[in-house]
This record gives C-alpha cells, structure tokens and sequence, in this order.
C-alpha cells in the first residue's frame, strides 16, 4: 500500500511537472509573438506617419475633440477638462516614478531582492527608450490646436503614453506574480491596462499629441513590458531572481 502510494504520489509530480513546463513555453511563445507583433506595428506606423499618410486622419480625430466654433475649447464641461489633466499627470515622470518606487518597496519587503532590482533596471531602460525614440524621430507637436498642458519635447511617440505602458504594464506583470489570489492578479493587470488607455486618450483631448504618437506611444511601450515579464520569467527558472507565488 504504502509503495503504491509513493508511486502514485511520484506520477502526480511528474505531471505536475510537465503541466508547468508546457505552460511555461506557451507563455513564452505567445509573450514573443505579441512582442514582436507590437514591433511591427510601432514601425509601420513610423512609417505611414513620415510619409504623410496618416496627416488627415489624425487632424479630423484632433478637431473632433474640439469646439468647432472656438479651436482652443475642447468638447465638454470645463470639470471635464480638469478632470483629464489629472489623468494625463499619470504619466508624468514624477507621479511614474513614485509610483514605481512604491512597486520597489513592496518586493523589498516580500524580501524579493532581486526581482526589486530587475524591476529598476526594466523601468530605467524604458525610460531610456522613450527618450531615444523622440529624439530620433523629432516629430513637431500639434499645430491646429492650443495646448491644454504644458509640453516641452518631441511629440513621436507619445513619451506619456509609452512611459505609462512601461511602468504600469510592466510593474503591473511582475507585481501580479506575487500575488496569489487570481482574482487579484486580474484586478491588478486590468487596472494597469485601463489606466495606460485612460493617460493617452487624455494626451489627444488636451491637443498635446497627435492620435498616432499616442498609439505609437502604446505599441512601444507594451511590446517593452512583455519583453521584461518574458526576461523575468527566463530568469526565475533559472534561479536568478525569486520565484512567483502559487496559488
């Protein structure tokens, strides 16, 4: 009885074990095709943007948003509009920067080490990419509308939008691995993903970016997000950062 129950408890492993290696290279795979798909699609839209194309699109959404006797008043109430500044300042650097310094903190006291340092190091190299990026492409803000907020560099791609994919997407996968509740997980990513949306379609209200750098802005910083939970999970099966909780 008790060999039985030694070889049945071995089985039980095993498949437990071929579970998780299956879904460990699925997850993989598809994080890769979605990374990749999100690079194709940032370069295409680079593309159709410096050859012009999408110049009439992107003015018709802009003058949508405003009032069509009056240019400088965007649709809405003025609460309305003081509501989207508060939601653009999301993706301001300081507010980001709190914010992940808080993820910070919260894996140092899981005692996650490492996982704290890969998170600095993730944040960090998006920053750095967005900055690159703007300065390479050195595309012109709007023209045909006022700003409603103060801006000061390039706009292609949105750095607010992309900055907010980064740090949101990218805290939000590698915080939801250390919890264990899965509704949590879901309210944790859902939330990343819902505030990263909210913070660009605020930048194209105030008339601070063109609809195209927003959606540059997310395709950029999401495909960096997965590439950072791919490299995070690459190095916690190798023992080099802590492993997620289970449920």
């Amino acid at each position: 009885m008790q060999v039985q129950e030694e070889k049945k408890r071995s089985r039980n492993f095993i498949s437990s074990l071929f579970s998780r290696v299956r879904a460990y290279e699925l997850s993989i795979l598809l994080a890769s095709a979605l990374a990749a798909g999100g690079v194709w699609m940032f370069v295409e839209i680079a593309d159709e943007v410096f050859e012009g194309k999408t110049s009439g699109l992107d003015e018709a959404i802009l003058l949508s948003l405003r009032n069509p006797a009056d240019v400088s008043d965007p649709i809405g109430p003025f609460w309305f509009e003081e509501v989207m500044r508060d939601f653009t300042s999301l993706g301001g650097t300081a507010i980001l920067v709190a914010i992940s310094l808080a993820v910070l903190g919260f894996l140092l006291l899981q005692k996650k080490w490492r996982m704290g340092v890969f998170t600095v190091a993730a944040v960090s190299g998006g920053f750095l990419l967005s900055s690159t990026l703007k300065r390479f492409f050195d595309r012109p803000r709007p023209d045909i509308v006022p700003h409603s907020t103060y801006v000061m560099t390039a706009s292609f791609p949105s750095g607010h939008s992309m900055l907010s994919a980064v740090v949101f997407l990218t805290l939000g996968g590698l915080l939801a691995r250390y919890i264990s509740n899965r509704r949590l997980k879901i309210y944790v990513l859902t939330l990343a993903v819902l505030t990263t949306i909210t913070v660009g379609c605020s930048r194209v209200y105030l008339g601070v970016h063109w609809p195209t750098d927003v959606l540059a802005g997310w395709t950029a910083g999401a495909s960096w997000a997965l590439v950072c939970w791919m490299v995070a999970l690459l190095l916690q099966r190798r023992g080099q950062v802590e492993e997620e909780l289970e449920d």
